[in-house]
């Protein structure tokens, strides 16, 4: 269900009002109204003052704990929030490897030995690329749960569905299989964010370059078009994409003629200012903004998650509890005010619920030589 996401300034003179309802940051035209059952209607409530003040006060924690685990090297089994303990967890694959952690991580980190290390985590999702390609399927690393959890879809067989079961059950403790309802897709639906000639999207964050200026948005939206506006009619210009990665990874960039906003919108009011660009972990609380189905929050649940869509298979994802829709694709994933990542799509939907993958965002400002702003 590719989603989208606007995230896009005030671009081409249509002022910040113009382009801020557009999933993370484009706006609908002004004087325009939301139409009945639209995101402004489906949206959940942002969180609040509070909420985003810790949101940050987590991504400032993990990156001390990141620097904990870089200096652990292949002792590291990964970083995570607990939220229970309230507190940011190293994850290390031996007990001197855990009095090392302890004395870099000071009393606000915790610390705790796992069975299986880092390399071996990589080893089992390693051999599941060779040995699963079934579309419907999809794997993803739970630092928490010190495991890869395999995810089958309803459109796997019963035949397919028992030879990965027979896979994953050689891995032993390390891996595990959740079946879902639905299917994973990227579909794409008509509607009010950035349109192109192949469909609907929403825009993800606005970044730049220099003086030069874009929005990055979901690689299978960029696919599909090379000129994008903020209506369906076509009348209002805000684009041409600039490049596309999808499959394989899922972003894309979209070249404006002048800035756009720095913010995400928040379908039912408000915006959220974003000032830098971090990488998930598990057990951090986000929020999605998309054109279909406005706001909506969550928890990371996994990392370096790998989706067989129909179009092909998908790497490197972050995988949440964040429902999203067609449409929504593209669309800004957030903490705080920190950008976090790009929706690219998932199962289910933002009345059942369901399971949404996102391109971590730090990947495609690399890749393009650009920074939020």
């Amino acid at each position: 269900m590719k989603k989208i996401r606007p995230h896009r300034r005030s671009a081409v003179v249509l002022g910040a009002a113009a382009l801020a309802t557009v999933m993370t940051g484009f706006v609908a035209a002004p004087g325009s109204a939301a139409p009945s059952g639209g995101p402004e209607a489906r949206t959940a409530a942002a969180p609040g003052q509070a909420a985003v003040a810790e949101q940050q006060r987590t991504v400032e924690a993990a990156q001390d704990a990141r620097a904990v685990a870089r200096d652990l090297g292949a002792d590291a089994a990964g970083v995570y929030y607990d939220k229970a303990a309230d507190a940011m967890v190293v994850a290390v694959s031996n007990r001197a490897a855990a009095d090392k952690a302890r004395r870099a991580a000071g009393g606000e980190t915790v610390v705790r030995v796992v069975k299986h290390s880092k390399a071996d985590l990589a080893a089992v999702t390693s051999d599941l690329e060779q040995e699963v390609a079934t579309p419907g399927s999809g794997w993803a690393v739970d630092t928490a749960a010190n495991q890869v959890v395999v995810t089958l879809d309803s459109s796997v067989s019963e035949a397919d569905a028992a030879r990965i079961k027979d896979v994953v059950a050689s891995y032993g403790d390390a891996a595990r299989v959740e079946e879902v309802s639905g299917t994973f897709s990227t579909r794409l639906s008509g509607g009010q964010a950035i349109w192109t000639s192949g469909g609907r999207c929403s825009l993800g964050f606005n970044v730049r370059s220099g003086s030069s200026y874009y929005f990055l948005t979901a690689g299978h939206c960029t696919n599909i078009g090379s000129t994008w506006y903020a209506d369906s009619a076509g009348s209002t210009y805000v684009g041409s994409t600039a490049g596309s990665s999808f499959p394989g990874n899922d972003y894309g960039i979209v070249s404006t003629p002048s800035a756009g906003t720095g913010n995400v919108y928040l379908y039912g009011g408000g915006t959220r200012d974003i000032t830098g660009a971090g990488n998930a972990f598990v057990g951090q609380s986000v929020t999605r903004s998309g054109s279909t189905t406005g706001v909506h929050s969550g928890t990371v649940q996994a990392l370096n998650a790998t989706v067989n869509y129909a179009e092909g298979q998908v790497r490197g994802l972050i995988q949440t509890n964040v429902c999203a829709e067609g449409g929504d694709s593209g669309g800004s994933l957030f903490s705080g005010n920190t950008a976090i990542g790009l929706t690219s799509g998932g199962n289910g939907n933002c009345t059942f619920g369901g399971t949404t993958f996102f391109q971590p965002v730090t990947e495609a400002l690399g890749v393009y030589g650009v920074s939020v702003y």
